[in-house]
């Protein structure tokens, strides 16, 4: 029997941006798949390319941005070919989105119930009349107590936590086959983050939503994703499954990231910090690995182009000196 297709699969995306200060070669030849179901979590540090690649997917990029090339086929759909009101139509009903801020992605003079009705009358196939009822059901679903109550609440009137749960209720409110969760647990403290977190895997596992999770923690992604993907100024530099990768990270940069994951038990003094910054990536010169001004591996062949190659079942690397 043949494997089904991904849900999503991302091939050699690459995307600039016009500043005044020059071209920014955000992503390069960027490629992963997520299917049905999974968990992805791309990992990397602040400035790798991650959110840029979760707007791509949602044709949200900024005007500067230029998609130079590559395909992100989602469900036998070209997303980089759809046209403005295909991609209207996905949004919020095929995929949906998970920001950081969760207090800023609300409307602030309009009650969160307010907000989930409007897009369950929008994408969910519900009445207006019947968009009240359903959006208190949908706060109770994500965990919220007293939720007839919530529903006329303001977002300010509302914790961190309690806005974040209401954005992952408007993320799931039409019941999305991709969700992309950016960064979800960003300012929750630690009790919180594992509730969100929870929440996110509890629903997804029921209806077989597949889960990008964007995160610059890579304990986190160990604990909730199946699949790694890890990035670098705008490279896949590994991707394997999570138990793998914690296993035998076969990058420089996979390993010192790991290096650098507080575990329980762990010591500050024990943690390694990762070398140098990530390279300008303005600069035309810009080398085939942009990690290796920072890799106590590099060598004279690291100079050449830099293909992603299988270095186990599931497991591609790019670095020609791997671990």
């Amino acid at each position: 029997m043949s494997e089904a297709p991904p849900l999503l699969a991302v091939s050699d995306l690459s995307i600039e941006f016009r500043t005044r200060s020059g071209t920014v070669r955000a992503l390069e030849k960027v490629g992963f798949d997520v299917g049905r179901g999974e968990t992805v979590a791309l990992v990397g540090e602040s400035g790798s390319g991650k959110s840029v690649t979760a707007y791509a997917l949602l044709g949200l990029l900024d005007p500067a941005a230029r998609v130079t090339s590559g395909r992100i086929q989602f469900g036998g759909l070209d997303l980089l070919a759809a046209g403005e009101r295909e991609l209207e139509e996905l949004r919020g009903r095929e995929i949906s989105l998970i920001s950081q801020n969760p207090r800023g992605a609300l409307n602030p003079i309009r009650p969160v119930g307010k907000q989930l009705g409007d897009v369950l009358s929008r994408h969910g196939n519900v009445t207006r009349a019947q968009a009240p009822q359903r959006a208190v059901e949908m706060l109770a679903k994500v965990g919220i107590p007293d939720p007839a109550r919530r529903a006329a609440a303001y977002p300010f009137e509302l914790s961190g936590g309690m806005c974040q749960r209401v954005t992952i209720a408007l993320a799931l409110a039409c019941q999305p086959a991709l969700l992309i969760a950016d960064e979800p647990t960003t300012g929750l403290d630690v009790t919180t983050q594992a509730v969100v977190m929870d929440l996110l895997a509890e629903l997804a596992a029921a209806s077989r939503m597949a889960t990008i999770l964007i995160t610059h923690d890579l304990a986190l992604a160990g604990e909730y994703a199946d699949r790694i993907v890890v990035m670098h100024a705008g490279h896949v530099v590994e991707s394997a499954p999570a138990d793998q990768l914690f296993a035998r990270p076969r990058h420089p940069y996979t390993a010192k990231l790991i290096a650098a994951t507080p575990k329980p038990g762990t010591q500050l003094g024990d943690l390694a910090a990762i070398p140098g910054n990530l390279p300008d990536v303005r600069r035309a010169d810009l080398p085939a690995c942009r990690y290796s001004a920072r890799c106590e591996r590099r060598a004279d062949g690291c100079a050449a182009p830099l293909p992603l190659v299988a270095v186990g079942q599931s497991h591609m690397v790019a670095c020609w000196q791997p671990l």
